[in-house]
């Protein structure tokens, strides 16, 4: 080990998970405390590495990180999660942002203060790539100097946020690529009582336990769009076509409106989620790209028995080869409207719940290149003797089935 450079060293160093096993190894002799000065560029301090109860004070701790960063000289990685400790000093929050804000690249923060400390007045903007923060505030958003030229990573965790700041904070990111809001806490008022946001260089979007009336996103080059556990009675996605995944998990969208060049898209996952079939199939029935669609645990919120029509999706979308489905067949007309000459000539991964054997038998009947099949099922919710029945009668059934198709892989999923 005395034999390699002293920058190695500093990058093993940099690989250890926690800070305090960072001071720990740097004790081992005088080249390694060298290379925690000079050569560390990642450091993570979690609560989760102090025993509960902590044998340590907040006030302690605060000294110990502070040592800690202070004796660093090029730190580019910085990690602070304090979830179970008393609120942090101000004061000692600040000296270790501005201490690290003229080489920090990425910024990992959730740290309770008093006072509270607004950070993105406090880091370090100019080479600063990614940026997470919980459960903090955010207010008074000025893009004309608190710019991030290099910022392309932004998620928002319990974020106290007004909906003109979160705006103008993505138009003080010109390069941001990516951005999760988590459970944000969005503030209206009268001039801006919906979320409007606007990028240019936004690819990938995700929101995650948002209520709210009306969210519009205006982002043209956006790829990755994913809405969950969110209450929205209308969403709007402004852009120019260049939408490739689509995915809805544990969400209520009344509208749900993305535009109609969807000639990119490649995936759809539906989740959890009320539709009405024949406006969400005009949504993407332009996408004749579509490799994969997922309707798992859908409900289908017709009025009439159009539901689900495969005939239509095979039609539309000769390139899917991946299809997931898995809804009550009691209500809509999803078999009815499969007829024999339906054929998915790609589709080579079949995903189905487990309540219908002739359901199954349809849909390998129709995809000849089918490689892999996966059933799945909630065996909690099995509580009768006749839903138990049920199950014996499809596993039978299902094995008799399989010794017909035996190149066919198959994999059982119950939860």
């Amino acid at each position: 080990m005395e034999h390699l450079p002293v920058e190695v060293i500093g990058n093993i160093l940099s690989h250890l998970k926690a800070a305090r096993d960072v001071v720990i190894a740097s004790a081992t002799c005088k080249k390694w405390r060298e290379a925690w000065r000079n050569h560390l560029h990642t450091l993570t301090f979690n609560s989760n590495d102090w025993p509960i109860p902590h044998d340590l004070s907040t006030s302690t701790l605060e000294i110990i990180i502070t040592q800690t960063i202070l004796q660093t000289t090029g730190l580019q990685n910085l990690s602070v999660f304090m979830d179970d400790f008393d609120a942090f000093s101000a004061s000692s929050v600040i000296a270790w942002l501005m201490y690290t804000r003229d080489t920090l690249c990425r910024l990992h923060y959730n740290v309770e203060t008093t006072p509270s400390v607004n950070i993105i007045e406090k880091c370090g903007r100019q080479k600063l790539e990614t940026l997470e923060l919980a459960n903090n505030s955010i207010t008074g958003v000025e893009p004309t100097y608190q710019k991030f030229p290099c910022l392309k990573s932004l998620s928002l965790s319990d974020i106290g946020i007004s909906a003109l700041d979160l705006n103008l904070l993505l138009t003080a990111c010109p390069k941001l690529e990516k951005l999760a809001l988590i459970n944000p806490e969005v503030v209206m008022s009268d001039a801006q009582p919906t979320i409007e946001l606007s990028s240019s260089s936004l690819k990938d979007v995700f929101v995650e336990g948002l209520s709210l009336d009306k969210f519009t996103l205006q982002a043209d080059i956006l790829e990755i769009l994913h809405l969950r556990d969110c209450i929205l009675d209308f969403f709007e996605l402004i852009g120019k076509g260049a939408l490739r995944v689509l995915k809805i998990d544990d969400a209520s969208v009344i509208h749900l409106d993305i535009g109609e060049n969807t000639e990119n898209l490649e995936i759809v996952d539906v989740c959890n989620f009320t539709i009405m079939w024949p406006k969400f199939y005009h949504t993407i029935s332009k996408a004749s790209m579509l490799k994969k669609l997922r309707l798992w645990g859908v409900a289908f919120d017709d009025d009439d028995d159009e539901v689900v029509d495969l005939d239509t999706i095979s039609i539309s979308f000769p390139k899917l080869s991946h299809l997931s489905l898995s809804y009550d067949l009691k209500h809509g007309a999803v078999h009815h409207n499969l007829q024999r000459s339906s054929r998915m000539e790609n589709v080579t991964i079949l995903e189905l719940g487990w309540s219908d054997i002739n359901w199954v038998v349809k849909l390998i009947e129709i995809c000849p290149k089918l490689k892999k099949l996966i059933i799945s099922g909630v065996v909690s919710e099995i509580k009768t003797h006749e839903e138990c029945q049920t199950l014996a009668q499809f596993t039978t059934s299902f094995v008799q089935l399989m010794r017909k198709y035996l190149h066919i892989e198959v994999q059982f999923d119950f939860e």
